[in-house]
């Protein structure tokens, strides 16, 4: 398929109550190339290279916003040196913001000051408390006295500009600490193929905050390495250009975070602009939204479902099912489902074993709907069973070594 390169200027919008200007493109800074091996502040020639040649195409492109966060390892230190040390970029001419996940109010200071120094600034426009993701971890993270209360501590010390957070929790707890009024930003998930957190967008919008899409080309269903059927699709435009005029359509988003780090991933950005929804928009999601025809249980969510005693994710195993059915997104649904936490909060969701879905409280399943067929389907088709790999490998070795013991004179 051919890529749109319409060569527009890049877009910017009032990233809500901060004032601030960003492009509607923010430069992601968690792929670049070894950036999450360690030491964290031990950068290679190769990876400062990427980082000079990415970092230069994003200013030339328009971009004025770049994210980080200490759990990107490498990624503060990169910025910092090709900022300061390689391209000497004055420090107002773009803006940073960086995340911290953190639970005492000393460590959280402890943190920021260190991240200031990797990232050689005086001060951060943004900073995300990062991953408010359950229940708890909203209680932990907004009590009196802790960490995000030492954010706003240093807010007013102008360390910070603005505080915000980053989640990929339940659309419940995302609207509570939007309510809460202590943000003026939140990075969220929110694309085409993942639309649950609209009203959560709506509800920063109500509040007037910043909104942020946390990869929405990855996370919102690996669209660099799309199916043809969603390709075909999509044409003229590719499946990652019009997943951005699709999240930009709402005038409620404000930026989009690519890990764009080679020059053909510019080159495909350029053709979001202009950020248009008109009729070859409309006919795209049209065709979209055919496809769901091709599964007859593609509408069920089981959103009821959601805390089912099981501790399988029903929801998000559906919906992968369901792009798996109806997208031919098989791949995206493997990548997705390996990621599943038994017990973290980042992504949680047990893994619909034969055990497990015996579990499943039935009584809100409605009568038409084979849930438990559905869910094994989905299981036999993502589930990767890696330390049977791993076990086989290991048989083989053991006969390789006694076939050259045998071979071999004593």
């Amino acid at each position: 398929m051919t890529v749109i390169n319409r060569k527009p200027p890049m877009e910017y919008r009032r990233f809500g109550k901060t004032e601030k200007m960003l492009s509607v493109i923010t430069m992601g800074g968690m792929r670049f190339k070894n950036g999450w091996s360690e030491p964290r502040r031990e950068i290679s020639s190769e990876t400062l290279e990427q980082g000079i040649a990415a970092i230069q195409m994003a200013l030339d492109s328009g971009i004025n916003h770049f994210e980080s966060a200490w759990g990107y390892r490498k990624s503060e230190t990169l910025f910092g040196k090709v900022f300061n040390e390689e391209l000497n970029i004055p420090r107002n001419s773009y803006h940073l913001m960086t995340k911290g996940h953190f639970f005492s109010a000393s460590e959280m200071r402890e943190k920021v000051e260190t991240q200031l120094k990797d990232l050689q600034t005086d001060y951060l426009d943004f900073y995300g408390w990062h991953g408010i993701n359950n229940h708890e971890v909203f209680q932990q993270a907004c009590k009196s006295g802790g960490p995000v209360e030492e954010l706003l501590k240093m807010k007013e010390e102008g360390m910070i500009q603005h505080v915000g957070f980053s989640t990929h929790g339940p659309r419940e707890v995302i609207i509570k600490a939007i309510e809460t009024g202590l943000f003026e930003f939140v990075n969220l998930h929110y694309y085409y193929f993942n639309q649950r957190n609209k009203p959560a967008v709506e509800a920063a919008q109500k509040h007037d905050m910043g909104v942020f899409i946390i990869s929405p080309n990855d996370k919102g269903g690996q669209l660099f390495k799309a199916p043809q059927k969603v390709k075909n699709a999509t044409n003229p435009l590719t499946p990652i250009q019009w997943n951005a005029r699709f999240c930009l359509s709402n005038p409620a988003v404000h930026t989009l975070s690519f890990g764009i780090t080679e020059a053909p991933h510019f080159e495909e950005m350029k053709g979001i602009f202009p950020t248009i929804w008109e009729e070859t928009e409309k006919e795209i999601q049209h065709s979209l939204e055919e496809f769901l025809k091709d599964d007859p249980y593609s509408a069920f969510e089981g959103w009821e479902l959601e805390n089912d005693p099981s501790g399988i994710n029903i929801p998000e195993m559906l919906r992968l099912r369901k792009l798996w059915k109806c997208y031919d997104m098989s791949d995206f649904g493997k990548y997705r489902y390996k990621a599943f936490e038994d017990k973290g909060h980042w992504f949680p969701g047990k893994k619909a074993f034969k055990d497990k879905v015996k579990e499943i409280d039935c009584s809100k399943v409605p009568a038409d709907i084979p849930l438990k067929k559905l869910l094994t389907e989905a299981h036999k088709e993502f589930y990767t069973p890696e330390f049977k790999m791993i076990k086989k490998a290991n048989q083989i070795k053991t006969t390789v070594i006694k076939t050259i013991k045998q071979i071999l004179p004593s």
